[in-house]
């Protein structure tokens, strides 16, 4: 990947490319230490610690949550948008005829997905202002004035950062969004080093002899998930000869290629969203309650009914998002069409039956991978008693997002390079 980088950057067109796309995450990191006017930050950091859905926030934000910045709720109510979107576009005929329609029909489906963030944005920025005036007591002043002037601030952070997401798409190199959780979660492994050799040298909570072991189980779970990640069944697909005029065409050999993890870190942001309410509406409850209790006891990562839980649900969610996307029936009629055949299996039903059942069998490979992925860090902290700052999810979207963005870099550089017959 550095090698693809220093090529990368001799190159004057890519250059720039890359300066725009390092001055926009420069801008970000900047402004994820701009404060919320209103509110006492060290009474917030209390209600932080204690996890839940609030702290999953804390890490997609690269810790501009818990300084309640301007950018504290990151990019996560558009991604809570697109979600929902690709959803109602299965469920909803219109929308479905929209993203049918080529590149008209995805800019109005990107339109209504950024109204909707900004919406989502300010009713997720009013909840959580109105929680902490209940339960933390941060806020300076505790009055609807001060509740709208802290979500329209939280609101204008969110809808920056989708702009500035889409410039870099647009300007710079790979997608903007995935970058910017990129950049969010990468800036907290120094503060996480830090912290563990805090913990083996200065209060001596856990054992030097832990940190060579730590350090090989992160290793391997990188090196799983690049391995899953690049992972893929190619279907082998022949083209009939067909004459056209004077001219004959097809005839040619290619292949599908359905990926092992197709679904990526979705069915985790989604496990971990549900799993999390019942911690989240605790912690706006009096917490001598039973309910709070008893969420303590069974919701805490630490307890065998979570992980349990949380693999089955990822494991669901895995087979729930595969079915959405991927339509073996949409794929068998288009090689009909074009006089394609899957080789070996006649052209219709028995094509589309065929998809299926690869797509069941490599579904179900990437859904335990993920599962595994999301629970070995919950596995491994309740063995050494270190909680892991970079759990599945960070891996997988740090791990996915370096490899999408070296290949892209890679298939620029070889467009530039391309002289083609004609020189």
């Amino acid at each position: 990947m550095w090698e693809t980088i220093k090529n990368a950057w001799k190159i004057e067109d890519l250059r720039k490319k890359m300066i725009f796309t390092l001055a926009m995450l420069l801008v970000y990191r900047i402004g994820s230490f701009v404060p919320v006017p209103g509110i006492d930050v060290s009474l917030f950091q209390q209600v932080i610690d204690k996890g839940g859905l609030l702290g999953f926030f804390n890490i997609i934000s690269g810790g501009a949550f818990a300084k309640f910045t301007i950018f504290a709720m990151s990019i996560t109510p558009y991604i809570n948008s697109s979600i929902i979107m690709q959803l109602l576009t299965a469920a909803i005929p219109k929308l479905e005829r929209l993203s049918k329609e080529g590149e008209e029909g995805r800019k109005k489906i990107a339109q209504y997905t950024r109204y909707f963030t900004v919406i989502l944005a300010f009713v997720q920025a009013f909840g959580i202002t109105y929680g902490l005036a209940r339960t933390s007591g941060a806020l300076l002043q505790n009055n609807f004035w001060s509740y709208m002037v802290i979500s329209l601030t939280l609101t204008a952070g969110t809808a920056f950062l989708m702009w500035m997401g889409e410039q870099i798409t647009e300007k710079g190199i790979g997608n903007g969004i995935s970058l910017i959780i990129f950049t969010s979660i990468i800036s907290r492994a120094p503060l996480a080093v830090i912290q563990l050799f805090r913990m083996a040298f200065q209060t001596n909570d856990i054992s030097p002899l832990l940190l060579p072991v730590i350090a090989i189980f992160m290793l391997a779970l990188i090196a799983g998930v690049i391995f899953i990640d690049l992972g893929q069944r190619r279907i082998p697909v022949q083209y009939s000869k067909r004459v056209v005029g004077r001219k004959m065409y097809g005839g040619q050999s290619t292949h599908i290629p359905m990926k092992v993890n197709s679904s990526g870190v979705l069915p985790i942001i989604f496990a971990v969203s549900i799993l999390a309410v019942p911690q989240t509406i605790a912690q706006f409850m009096s917490q001598d309650s039973g309910f709070v209790t008893w969420v303590t006891k069974y919701f805490s990562q630490s307890s065998a009914l979570y992980a349990i839980l949380y693999a089955l649900m990822i494991i669901f969610f895995t087979y729930f998002y595969t079915q959405i996307t991927f339509n073996p029936v949409e794929i068998s009629n288009n090689l009909k069409q074009y006089g394609g055949f899957v080789q070996g299996i006649r052209p219709g039903k028995p094509t589309s039956d065929y998809l299926m059942k690869i797509s069941n069998r490599l579904t179900l490979v990437g859904a335990i991978f993920l599962a595994m992925v999301a629970i070995l860090p919950i596995v491994v902290a309740a063995i050494t008693g270190v909680a892991m700052s970079f759990g599945g999810t960070a891996i997988l979207i740090v791990v996915g997002v370096a490899l999408e963005t070296s290949k892209q870099l890679e298939s620029q550089m070889l467009m530039r390079h391309y002289k083609g017959f004609l020189k």
